[in-house]
C-alpha cells in the first residue's frame, strides 16, 4: 500500500514521487533561483526523466534497528576516543610504533554488512582495512601489543554483531546465531 503512494502509476508506468521530489531539488539548486518556475521545471523534468528512464527496484539489504543503533553509534563513539588516544600515546612515543597485519574471519555472508563492517574498522584511528575477501578481511592495526591476533578478531567480531544488530535483515542477524 505504501509503495502505491509513493509511486503511482503514470500512463502505465511507476513514477517514484520522492526521486521526483530530488530531481526538483537537485534541478532549483542548478538553477541558483528558487521561483515557481523552476520548481514547476523540476518536477516536470523529474517526472518525464523517472518516467522514461525507469531504475529497478534494489533493495540494500539494509534495515534500521533503533535500540540496536544507539547501542552500535555509542560503543562507537567510545571506541573512536580509545583509539585515539592510543594513537597518539604512540606518535608522542620515542621509536616505532608497534604495527601488524591480521588475517579477520567474518561471520556475515552480506555484502551490505560487510562494507559496513568494513567501513567502521577503516574509520576508527589505528586500524585500517588492507584487502577483503569472501568473509575474511586482512587490516592493519597499530599500537595495539599482546597477543595480537586474539584481541583484533575479538574486537573485529565484537563490531560485526554490533553491525548487523543495528543494520542487518533478519536472515543476516540469524546467521550469527
Amino acid at each position: 500500500m505504501k509503495r502505491d503512494r509513493l509511486a503511482p502509476r503514470l500512463l502505465g508506468r511507476r513514477v517514484p514521487l520522492p526521486l521526483v521530489a530530488w530531481l526538483a531539488a537537485v534541478w532549483v539548486t542548478l538553477w541558483g533561483d528558487l521561483t515557481a518556475g523552476n520548481v514547476l521545471g523540476g518536477l516536470v523534468t523529474g517526472l518525464v526523466v523517472t518516467w522514461l528512464l525507469p531504475l529497478p527496484i534494489l533493495d540494500p539489504g539494509i534495515r534500521v534497528w533503533p535500540l540496536a543503533l544507539v547501542r552500535f553509534l555509542l560503543w562507537f563513539a567510545w571506541d573512536m576516543v580509545i583509539s585515539t588516544a592510543r594513537v597518539v600515546f604512540w606518535v608522542a612515543h620515542p621509536g616505532p610504533a608497534p604495527t601488524r597485519i591480521v588475517r579477520v574471519p567474518l561471520r556475515t555472508s552480506s555484502e551490505a554488512m560487510t562494507v559496513l563492517v568494513m567501513i567502521a574498522v577503516s574509520t576508527v584511528p589505528g586500524s585500517l582495512v588492507v584487502e577483503a575477501y569472501r568473509r575474511e578481511l586482512v587490516v592493519h592495526v597499530l599500537g595495539v601489543t599482546g597477543d595480537v591476533t586474539t584481541k583484533i578478531r575479538a574486537e573485529v567480531a565484537g563490531l560485526e554483531s554490533r553491525i548487523v544488530r543495528a543494520f542487518g535483515t533478519r536472515r543476516d542477524r540469524e546467521e550469527l546465531e
